[in-house]
């Protein structure tokens, strides 16, 4: 029989995490919960969840280092954050730890419910054959997509899931401009999004810091001002 996909909870308010877990069970996953950053990481390593909710504020490990030893031990699990901070640096710092999104309380269960879903089935995606050219060779880079590499100049970037996904998706389509919501959209798989689309800045100025000789003058990713982002293949 096939294991349900498991979602792990790092919450220290019980009663959210009660509201989670029986919404989460409604909808077919599994769970796991912790009530503290430092379990929850060892959960987060040891038990290899398809998606982790995690809030900022934990006794023990807050949830920006939770988030930072998770992506620096490689774990490329989706992270959604829910926090009661509102504060713009909060959000962006879990961003740049590699978070692949965030929500803020209070939040719409049913809107947590399609960020759950669109992140679980973004990687399962990832998981199938690509029928598209397994390779992009665009001069000094190239793209690999079965072994989800990239190399500049024959050197390896490293590169989260995301930023791989969103390279490849703008490289694929050179030249053509996507907003922000687009990609909200096609990259983050948020059918229909609507709302705040900062993540995908900090996921191009990430990106940018890595991929460009010049982050503040940059090549590859182009912003065109007003209506969004675009690769330039040829410079």
């Amino acid at each position: 029989m096939e294991r349900k996909q498991r979602v792990l909870i790092v919450e220290d308010e019980k009663n959210i995490v009660d509201i989670l877990r029986f919404n989460l069970h409604k909808e077919g996953y599994d769970t796991l919960e912790a009530f503290d950053g430092i379990t929850g990481l060892r959960l987060a390593l040891e038990e290899s969840p398809d998606l982790i909710l995690l809030d900022l504020m934990l006794p023990g490990m807050n949830g920006f280092e939770v988030c930072r030893l998770l992506r620096d031990k490689g774990r490329n699990t989706p992270v959604l954050i829910i926090t009661a901070r509102e504060e713009e640096k909060d959000k962006i710092l879990g961003l740049d730890l590699g978070a692949d999104d965030y929500i803020t309380k209070p939040f719409s269960i049913r809107e947590l419910m399609a960020r759950v879903k669109a992140n679980i089935r973004r990687v399962a995606m990832e998981r199938r054959p690509d029928q598209e050219a397994e390779v992009l060779d665009l001069g000094r880079l190239i793209i690999r997509r079965e072994e989800a590499l990239v190399t500049k100049d024959g050197e390896r970037l490293d590169l989260t899931q995301r930023e791989f996904e969103l390279l490849t998706y703008l490289a694929s389509h050179a030249g053509r401009v996507f907003s922000r919501q687009e990609l909200m959209e096609r990259v983050w798989n948020y059918a229909g999004y609507v709302g705040d689309v900062r993540a995908v800045d900090v996921a191009v100025r990430r990106l940018r810091e890595k991929l460009e000789d010049d982050p503040a003058q940059p090549k590859y990713i182009i912003t065109r001002r007003g209506a969004g982002y675009y690769f330039q293949k040829e410079f």
